[in-house]
């Protein structure tokens, strides 16, 4: 008796450990995640339209850019609502869609931004305890998980034609946000239990003037006018230091994410920055802005780094807005006219290029970022189509999967499912068979 007590003992923990790691859900806590871009999640949905794996849709009370993040049962996404001046963070049941709360500030200030930019652009962050929304002039704002005002900073205006993008990440204790772009520019670390300043590092607001000669007049023009960085910092482990990766204009920084000081520099990105870095196989890509260069560079360094640790620098990169992902030595991106590349890591060539259209619409601009899961690339358009590719140095197309709505939105996923802003609302897609099996 006691040995097939013994023996269903066993078993009930063998299934235990099987079951468990099921039910824990990912959790997707900032607009890329963990800041790569990629999801643990298996067996998420490849095929859907409006009608086809939907497990609901939300409607939206305006357009928006922003991304939602996850935790737990709960989808936290800034919403503008025009009409009242108002910039509010929205909270809907992650598995049925409800909204659950709507809090926010009331800002009446004349506020630049372009009319393709909405306010409320940058996407939220959270651990689970606190989310923290960056209103733009409108401040910092953080608030606990049922909606109450836990504390709120005002940091100035950002004062810029093309309005806000940057959107806050959390390091330890620390919210950490690149304000700008615009003449009061700079980084600063929050602390996030109470929103005091812990460190600050000013953005240089004027370009060198070293390289006046080699500029057209419409270089000049974007150095001085629309000069700038849009990107959300990355913090990184390199080689057992963190550093707080963050594109400037003509460089990229290396910080300590603990005080601000600086750890290295690399130049060759030019005047504006709008893809934010990418990391992956000890190598850190960067991209700038409006046909802008590129580059690569191994972190770790000290000092000016361009010369001893930048891999590979092109002059001029294709137009991108969006960020990429890093998989197997290959950079898997977009740009704004819709054409996916594999880029090999080490070296800055094209492997594949290939350009991504609706079939119906033949529509295929994006300002989306990539997600990988699972092998698999989800990249979204402003049609509202999801094209899902193999991340492999062979391009292969898997699916093509229109929602026929705006967004400028990122594709995140979450417990089996992914989740969609487009202007017109929010969708949750999950496969038919994972539905019933609940």
């Amino acid at each position: 008796m006691m040995r097939n007590l013994l023996s269903r003992a066993i078993t009930a923990v063998a299934l235990l450990s099987t079951i468990v790691p099921l039910a824990q859900a990912e959790n997707w806590p900032s607009w890329r995640g963990d800041g790569s871009g990629i999801s643990k999640e298996k067996g998420l949905p490849t095929e859907w339209d409006r009608k086809t794996n939907v497990n609901w849709f939300t409607k939206l009370p305006e357009r928006g850019n922003s991304t939602p993040v996850i935790w737990g049962d709960c989808i936290f996404l800034t919403q503008p609502i025009s009409a009242d001046n108002r910039r509010t963070l929205m909270c809907f049941d992650k598995s049925t869609g409800k909204l659950l709360w709507n809090e926010g500030v009331v800002h009446t200030k004349p506020d630049k931004t372009h009319q393709t930019n909405p306010h409320c652009s940058p996407s939220p962050v959270t651990d689970g305890e606190r989310v923290i929304v960056w209103f733009g002039s409108a401040g910092v704002v953080c608030y606990d998980m049922n909606g109450k005002e836990l504390w709120r900073r005002d940091l100035g205006d950002q004062d810029h034609v093309w309005g806000t993008g940057s959107s806050p990440v959390l390091f330890e204790d620390l919210c950490i946000l690149n304000f700008g772009p615009g003449k009061n520019a700079f980084v600063v670390a929050l602390d996030k239990k109470t929103g005091e300043t812990v460190w600050k590092v000013d953005i240089p607001a004027e370009a060198p003037a070293s390289n006046d000669q080699e500029l057209s007049d419409k270089q000049r023009r974007d150095r001085d006018v629309l000069r700038g960085s849009w990107v959300t910092p990355l913090v990184i482990d390199a080689g057992g230091r963190k550093e707080l990766i963050v594109h400037f204009p003509e460089k990229v920084v290396a910080l300590d994410p603990s005080t601000g000081k600086e750890l290295w520099t690399c130049d060759g990105i030019g005047p504006l920055a709008y893809a934010s870095p990418m990391w992956g196989n000890g190598v850190l890509v960067a991209w700038g802005g409006y046909f802008g260069p590129s580059l690569a560079v191994r972190p770790g360094g000290s000092g000016d780094v361009t010369q001893t640790h930048r891999l590979w620098h092109k002059p001029k990169s294709k137009l991108r807005l969006g960020t990429g992902v890093i998989r197997d030595g290959h950079i898997y991106i977009n740009d704004m006219k819709g054409i996916a590349q594999c880029i090999d890591l080490e070296t800055g060539d094209e492997i594949w290029t290939k350009r991504l259209r609706d079939p119906k619409s033949q529509k295929g601009d994006s300002w989306s970022s990539f997600l990988m899961a699972d092998g698999l690339v989800y990249a979204l358009n402003q049609a509202g189509t999801t094209f899902v590719l193999e991340a492999s140095p062979e391009y292969r197309l898997v699916a093509t999967n229109p929602l026929e709505e705006v967004t400028n939105s990122t594709v995140v996923a979450s417990d089996g499912s992914l989740f969609i802003r487009t202007h017109e609302g929010l969708w949750s897609i999950g496969e038919e068979s994972r539905k019933s099996a609940k």
